[in-house]
């Protein structure tokens, strides 16, 4: 038996043969990724050019032309990484299916997203979320915070957890350690932002989409051979347990749990209990989908109203398929590799993955190493690192944004736009820094668990973001003061889970925590839902006792008011349009040519000192009527309505299915 261990035991002699070689050794993997990245840059370069040739107007008009099939494969690409394609896979071989809830969640938002948020950020004229809390509110210190949060949110949950999700395909494909991984990850993702540019990011993005699928259903395929089918899938599941339980004596710390194939799980005992998954979950969904800058400005680019509602209706299909392409491979990972994926002994833990809490993380990358053929296993690890250097570089380039125009704006206020350039570039360096120091914390986060250890940072810190945005929207009642001290409020009461968390340590079921219970007891989807309530509470309790925002600043900001045809009166301009204006005369008096270093420096740096065609008065007013118009042709809005409504049904069918 111990031999024939479900019949597997040549799959995991093979293993336990190939942790120390290279994985990506022949000629055919390595042919697969040099070609990959090629045409990758390629398509790049070419749209980098195209752009340039651009129509006056240029990049703003070009912004409000995408049809909904690009945008969908964006919305999805962009939400899809290899830190899903880690983190997903790894908590379903460590807990089973429930995490798929996560993913199919997505199915009820993006229609949220694009029938009730999205219609509202068109008709404000608005291409930013912070710019957006500015118009309907008013004042500086909201857009500040929500500047300095979103950073703060970009190293613990994205940045830190994207490099450490690459790092581990690196490791199980070159054998290089984690920080070693995460070094040449930075110097090729260098590479790939200063010759593929960002110009070509919906367009690499639908590339990648393609590729992703058809490469991740090849893998499926694969791994359901080797279990022999969906019933056998499910009783091989109940019994990989690990051969080295060391001195563990509590067996639920190393066996499947009993619920492995129920998402809607128990309330109190489970570990993703169905009433956070619920709602817990579609709160911080809300955030991420509804008012993320990424996100949004996939939908702000449509051609119209209805391309936007296709677009999110196209990524709510695409995100029925990681529940298939993701949770269930990482637990047929699980199957296959039971001493490795699950193994529970913190000596065995090390040795497989230098992780002592668990090494569910490796379980999709060592299936794509393992389980491949020559070839596809290049192209599937090709894709993975480009998606995740995709991602990385427009989180940067945000990071970067957000720094320079929120923040250093307000400490250096006559900073010329080259030294805002170069303030920029080195604040990413040390968000970089901040970022690999923080690795360590995500690595033993969550007993290991990836996908938990995100939603678990966005439960503490997103609520309140997610209830100011939504009160914004539907209660034009709610002012500046209000969405002010709602944020604060919240912060201190999320940050004080967070850190306590931290400082504890999270535990695994190995060696619990000590955490106070009255504090860290609480799941964290809940935790959510109490946060989002009381932050909601705040919000609108100093809202009423202060005073409110008069209509006239509010047409178009606020659903009560959205078809509202009356002029505006913003209640605050911003400082530095009419700076941009002053920087294009000084452009156009004659210069000297920079030599051949000079320019290839400033090229790498992205410090070009071009600048797009000044619009006349016609020109700008024609381009925000583009910009604010959200009319529909009646049967393509009676097309998506039904769509839409379909899709709902799909969802509630799955949950029910899998329930």
């Amino acid at each position: 038996m111990a031999y024939d261990y479900f019949g597997f035991s040549y799959v995991r002699n093979n293993a336990k043969e190939s942790e120390d070689p290279v994985a990506l050794n022949n000629a055919a993997d390595i042919s697969v990724i040099v070609i990959y990245f090629l045409v990758v840059l390629g398509v790049g370069i070419w749209a980098m050019v195209r752009t340039n040739r651009a129509t006056v107007g240029g990049f703003f008009l070009a912004g409000r032309s995408m049809v909904w099939w690009p945008i969908g494969a964006s919305l999805f690409a962009s939400n899809i990484g290899s830190g899903h394609f880690v983190g997903i896979a790894g908590t379903g071989a460590a807990a089973g299916i429930a995490i798929g809830g996560f993913e199919w969640n997505a199915l009820v938002v993006v229609v949220i997203l694009g029938w009730l948020f999205v219609p509202i950020y068109i008709k404000s004229g608005v291409v930013t979320m912070p710019e957006y809390l500015k118009k309907r509110f008013g004042g500086q210190r909201i857009r500040i915070y929500l500047s300095v949060l979103s950073l703060f949110l970009y190293v613990f949950t994205k940045i830190s957890a994207d490099m450490f999700s690459g790092a581990i395909f690196i490791n199980q494909a070159l054998g290089l350690n984690i920080y070693a991984a995460v070094v040449a990850l930075l110097l090729i993702t260098a590479i790939y932002t200063v010759t593929g540019g960002l110009a070509a990011v919906i367009y690499t993005d639908t590339l990648q989409t393609i590729i992703m699928i058809v490469g991740s259903f090849i893998l499926m395929g694969f791994a359901f051979v080797k279990v022999e089918g969906y019933e056998n899938f499910q009783r091989l599941y109940m019994e990989a347990v690990p051969s080295i339980i060391g001195n563990v004596s509590k067996p639920e710390c190393y066996e499947p749990r009993p619920d492995s194939f129920h998402i809607f799980r128990d309330p109190i005992t489970g570990d993703l209990p169905w009433p956070g998954l619920v709602f817990g979950l579609t709160i911080q969904a809300t955030w991420y989908w509804c008012t993320d800058q990424v996100i949004v400005q996939r939908c702000l680019s449509a051609k119209n109203l209805s391309h936007v509602k296709a677009g999110c209706i196209l990524c709510g299909y695409l995100k029925l398929l990681p529940m298939f392409l993701m949770v269930f491979p990482g637990m047929i990972s699980r199957i296959l590799y039971p001493d490795v994926v699950a193994c529970v002994d913190p000596e065995q833990c090390l040795k497989h993955c230098g992780a002592s809490v668990g090494c569910t993380n490796i379980a999709y990358p060592k299936l794509v190493v393992d389980l491949m053929p020559n070839g596809l296993r290049g192209l599937m690890l090709s894709v993975m690192l480009a998606s995740l250097m995709s991602s990385l570089t427009s989180i940067f380039n945000s990071s970067s944004t957000l720094f320079t125009m929120d923040i250093y704006t307000k400490i250096r206020r006559s900073a010329s736009e080259k030294e805002l350039m170069i303030a920029g570039r080195v604040f990413i360096l040390v968000l970089i820094g901040v970022s690999i120091a923080w690795i360590p914390v995500v690595q033993s986060a969550q007993s290991g668990q990836l996908f938990d250890y995100i939603q678990s940072i966005t439960s503490y810190l997103t609520p309140p973001i997610a209830a100011v945005f939504m009160l914004a929207i539907f209660c034009k009642r709610v002012n500046e003061s209000g969405a002010f001290w709602g944020l604060a409020i919240g912060l201190c009461i999320g940050l004080s889970r967070m850190i306590t968390e931290f400082v504890y340590g999270t535990g695994s079921c190995v060696t619990p925590t000590d955490c106070p219970t009255i504090i860290c007891g609480v799941h964290y989807l809940y935790f959510g839902i109490i946060l989002f309530v009381v932050s909601c509470i705040i919000i609108l309790g100093v809202s009423l006792i202060t005073k409110p925002i008069d209509d006239k600043h509010l047409h178009r900001l606020c659903w009560s008011l959205r078809n509202s045809t009356e002029e505006r009166v913003d209640l605050e301009q911003d400082d530095w349009v009419e700076n941009d204006d002053s920087d294009d005369m000084e452009i156009e008096e004659p210069a000297r040519k920079p030599d051949f270093f000079k320019r290839a420096l400033m090229c790498f740096c992205g410090l070009e000192e071009k600048k797009g065609p000044k619009l006349s008065e016609e020109e700008k007013a024609e381009l925000q009527k583009k910009l604010t118009d959200t009319t529909e042709v009646p049967l393509w809005r009676n097309v998506v309505n039904a769509n839409a409504i379909i899709l709902l049904c799909v969802a509630v069918f799955c949950h029910g299915f899998f329930a």
